[in-house]
């Protein structure tokens, strides 16, 4: 089956212009909840809405997690708001404690969504790993246009595997060993299963990340079903460079900065503690 399907990209049509509106509601919100969540999103309870049941959470995320991991309840939430065209897409998040914004872009891009601004929350906080399934769905609703299921599958195993990563390594490391993978392979969809699996280490081994063999055959085979995708890689290459900012602006935010200043001081402090002992 892999192969015969066709990258989805998202495109505004006449049911979905630069600067429409559309919110995923998990089914499992209170109404008060609810209404929670459309006050932060800053929308009324008029706008157009899907909503997302857990059983579609675990018709998606069945195959890459655990019952219980995945739970009982829809919860995570997401608003999207569609950009002009090469405008880019760019992922916000809250109360989401496993799977960040470039966790999310990396996702989206294997799915072929692009162009878009993209709010995902929580009325507290939650993994966020069903919040993919909403955004998905509520494209497909917007654009009328079908992504094939194989491209959901895919995404949502990408999704799942960098955060499970991120986890045990960090999720920004996680990010970027991904979004470097990715981008080799969009240069490369040709490559063999093998060329895949040293392509990964070196990677890895590069990013100083050492990953044990359930990791690396594991991200192996997620690429390897994604290049059989017949995903426009051109179109990828683009999204990429969005998410290496988007990396780049955390390390390099001032927040970043700052907590670094105050590790380097706190060391030179211990240090200079050390001489004083010895004078």
């Amino acid at each position: 089956m892999a192969g015969m399907f066709m990258a989805a990209p998202f495109k505004a049509s006449a049911d979905a212009a630069p600067g429409d509106v559309i919110v995923t509601l998990g089914e499992n919100l209170t109404e008060e909840q609810k209404t929670a969540v459309l006050e932060e999103m800053g929308v009324d309870a008029n706008v157009q809405t899907v909503t997302v049941s857990n059983k579609e959470e675990h018709e998606y995320l069945g195959d890459y997690m655990s019952k219980a991991q995945i739970g009982t309840k829809a919860i995570s939430s997401a608003k999207i708001t569609i950009a002009e065209e090469g405008k880019g897409l760019s992922v916000k998040t809250n109360n989401i404690n496993h799977v960040t914004e470039e966790m999310y872009m990396n996702a989206l891009t294997t799915a072929g969504v692009k162009d878009a601004e993209i709010f995902v929350t929580a009325p507290f906080a939650v993994s966020g790993t069903a919040a993919l399934t909403g955004i998905l769905k509520a494209y497909e609703t917007t654009a009328q246009i079908e992504i094939p299921e194989e491209q959901k599958q895919v995404a949502n195993e990408e999704m799942v595997k960098t955060s499970e990563l991120g986890q045990r390594i960090g999720a920004e490391k996680a990010s970027e060993l991904v979004t470097k993978v990715k981008e080799e392979v969009s240069q490369n969809p040709s490559m063999s299963e093998e060329e895949l699996k040293t392509l990964i280490q070196k990677t890895a081994k590069d990013l100083g990340i050492e990953l044990t063999d359930e990791e690396l055959n594991g991200l192996t085979s997620l690429f390897n079903r994604m290049k059989d995708l017949n995903i426009d890689w051109d179109q990828v290459q683009t999204q990429l460079k969005d998410i290496k900012d988007n990396v780049g602006e955390i390390l390099n935010s001032e927040e970043t900065k700052s907590f670094l200043q105050k590790l380097l001081d706190f060391f030179i402090a211990i240090i200079e503690a050390i001489k004083n002992l010895f004078k």
